[in-house]
């Protein structure tokens, strides 16, 4: 799997001539590092002198991070699975009428999924950003830089999941899922982003 190769390899891999591992993919990555930065946090915290008052706090938001660490991890295949339908789509046989209607056919599907799979994402990487306004409010001070990374992950990968359902959408026809979709995008960008700016002047307060 895409996620068991070597930082160093994937990073080859996604600056290859390849279309996959690409956008979506990293974007996923992206999550998943935020989602661990904020596990991170409620590790060094847990056991922590001074920090007993926010212990089963710390334990809660680390089980929903590893949690939602594990789902965008497994989003890195599903990006790469869903781009490769698409392109199996489109490289079905054309030639009369019943083989176009098959084909064209098999392109929605494989856009719709294109698009299901990064707005799936997104979504996934708001759970990070709420995560990381939990752990960066009550975790131990000194890692709490991290915390910030974290937010900062998990808004970078949901933006950069939104680019990829905005690029898929507009050629779906079932226009009613499409608008549902970004619409909702449109709003999770709008919140995601104004609440990730919340959580770093946080960190960046308690840094002095």
């Amino acid at each position: 799997m895409m996620t068991q190769n070597s930082v160093e390899k994937f990073l080859d891999e996604l600056a290859s001539g390849n279309p996959t591992p690409g956008g979506g993919s990293a974007a996923a990555i992206m999550g998943a590092m935020g989602a661990a930065l904020v596990s991170m946090v409620c590790n060094v915290t847990i056991g922590k002198k001074g920090y007993e008052a926010v212990e089963a706090e710390m334990k809660a938001v680390r089980e929903e991070s590893e949690y939602v660490r594990r789902r965008l991890t497994a989003m890195v295949a599903e990006d790469i699975a869903a781009f490769d339908s698409i392109m199996s789509a489109y490289k079905l046989p054309k030639a009369n009428d019943d083989e176009k209607a098959r084909r064209a056919a098999a392109i929605q599907v494989g856009l719709r999924r294109a698009t299901e799979a990064p707005l799936d994402c997104a979504r996934a990487c708001a759970e990070v950003i709420a995560l990381s306004r939990r752990a960066s409010e009550q975790g131990y001070i000194n890692v709490i830089s991290d915390g910030g990374v974290g937010v900062l992950a998990g808004i970078t990968g949901l933006r950069s999941a939104a680019l990829n359902v905005y690029i898929n959408a507009p050629a779906l026809k079932d226009r009613d899922f499409a608008e549902k979709a970004t619409a909702e995008l449109r709003q999770l960008v709008e919140f995601c982003t104004a609440e990730s700016e919340a959580v770093y002047k946080i960190v960046r307060n308690k840094l002095g």
